[in-house]
């Protein structure tokens, strides 16, 4: 046993030895190439490598000799630093991408194009990596214009186990590129949503990761937002493809992207009233107040009546997402057990809309106010209710008692505690923090006065959310007497 164990040992080290040795020479030959010819070969290797490998281990994988390999003649990262980097023109760029373009197009075997796509573009923490995310913006960029479908399957897998902040960086490029830099070029990208849904969801996640609506220039741009407004309307499950066609595990991997865009998207709802009222804050430090104060509310005003009409769209379609999710919880077995709505999301929504509030003056910002608490009212009664947030109202009423007063909220947060039937999914012992009635009730109307919960009387959470009278045993819905 013992000397199998050694021959193993010495076979893994020869081996090793081999491939630096064949690294070394093809290093070596690729100096002597102009810098377009060694990133061809270099992508020529991988290929061979890679098919290789597949053949041998299921995931096969990636030393680091070829990492150097990637970075030196594809990125133009020198591996000595008296060595100087041979630097591709902007047409030899262009040509690269399009090598890269077809070689991803004809490249039958999805695990190759994967593990290939990783090994050129995934961060390794080093002074390559904004080479690296350059070209990626470049060829993903390019990959929409003329719709290459595999290229944007594998950028759909790098957004889902990359870290967010590399993923927020695409998604700026992407954003520019056809919201920003060219006119109409919005087009081009609603295009996609047919050829690769699970992009389309992955991207959604990415860029209400980027625009958190917590300054003025990080509220997405008009076209953006009704690109992704006409995306969901049209198709809700959009939002839940990667969710759906991924396994979940115990420990998901951390600083990724969120299974969903669902968090980022309750945001835009919640937040945007107030979000964009701050942008009509007038600035008195140039003496004239008055003046700007027009100015600035002329052209916000505008803007932000203007948005509405898609947030209300989007709030509506997020809703129906919610109510969805029970389903495909139960379907994986995972009802009670796993929400996609995390509470600590929720915790920094209510904190963010605080601030927002806060800083805003009440009384110029009432309508805004109880549109946003309203949003978030209904939010949370749909998310409960389906599972896609698991907390209790007894967890949301310390937290909410920071909010200014809002009817459709205190009749949330002040329900009847009912316990509802054992799900079929459920193992015995798991049953989710809900208090809400079943679904075949209406989750939640829209007018403030109406209440989503069966009547039965309640009490105060908090001394500032004065309690609301109810009719006990009024058949749904009723009206708070006042």
């Amino acid at each position: 046993m013992e000397q199998q164990t050694q021959r193993r040992t010495k076979r893994k080290s020869d081996n090793n030895k081999y491939s630096k040795d064949a690294m070394s020479d093809m290093r070596h030959s690729l100096l002597r190439r102009d810098a377009l010819s060694a990133a061809k070969e270099v992508l020529y290797h991988l290929d061979i490598y890679f098919s290789s490998q597949l053949q041998n281990a299921s995931v096969p994988s990636v030393e680091k000799g070829t990492i150097e390999l990637v970075e030196e003649f594809i990125f133009h990262v020198p591996k000595e630093r008296n060595v100087q980097p041979k630097r591709l023109n902007s047409l030899q760029e262009l040509q690269l991408l399009e090598i890269m373009c077809s070689y991803f197009q004809e490249q039958s075997k999805d695990a190759v194009r994967q593990i290939i796509f990783s090994a050129l573009f995934s961060p390794q923490g080093n002074k390559a990596d904004d080479s690296r995310l350059a070209m990626l913006g470049k060829l993903v960029s390019m990959a929409v214009a003329v719709c290459r479908v595999p290229i944007l399957e594998c950028a759909a897998s790098w957004l889902q186990r990359t870290h967010a902040v590399y993923c927020v960086r695409l998604a700026r490029v992407l954003v520019d590129d056809y919201c920003s830099l060219v006119p109409m070029s919005i087009q081009t990208l609603k295009q996609i949503f047919s050829a690769s849904p699970r992009f389309c969801c992955q991207f959604i996640t990415a860029v209400t990761a980027l625009y958190d609506l917590s300054t003025d220039d990080l509220i997405p741009p008009h076209d953006l937002l009704e690109m992704v407004v006409d995306w969901i309307f049209e198709d809700p499950r959009l939002t839940l493809v990667t969710f759906l066609n991924t396994p979940i595990v115990a420990n998901l991997p951390l600083g990724c992207l969120e299974l969903t865009p669902l968090s980022g998207l309750v945001r835009w709802c919640v937040e945007s009233p107030l979000s964009y009222k701050r942008n009509r804050k007038p600035s008195l430090s140039n003496g004239h107040g008055a003046s700007s104060k027009l100015s600035s509310e002329g052209a916000g005003e505008g803007k932000g009546d203007s948005q509405q009409p898609l947030y209300s769209k989007l709030h509506l379609s997020v809703l129906q997402i919610l109510m969805m999710v029970q389903v495909h919880l139960a379907e994986k077995d995972l009802y009670g057990r796993f929400g996609l709505l995390m509470f600590e999301h929720v915790v920094q929504l209510v904190e963010e809309l605080s601030r927002l509030v806060e800083e805003l003056n009440p009384l110029n910002t009432a309508r805004e106010t109880e549109l946003s608490l309203d949003r978030l009212a209904q939010s949370l009664q749909v998310a409960m209710a389906s599972g896609a947030l698991l907390c209790s109202r007894e967890d949301l009423r310390p937290l909410c008692s920071r909010l200014p007063h809002n009817n459709l909220l205190q009749l949330v947060l002040s329900g009847p505690v009912q316990q509802q039937a054992p799900h079929a999914a459920l193992p015995p012992g798991f049953y989710p923090h809900i208090h809400t009635p079943p679904l075949s009730y209406p989750a939640l109307p829209v007018h403030p006065t109406h209440s989503a919960l069966p009547a039965h009387p309640t009490h105060s959470a908090h001394p500032t959310h004065p309690a609301q009278t109810f009719l006990p045993g009024m058949a749904f819905p009723f009206r708070p007497i006042r």
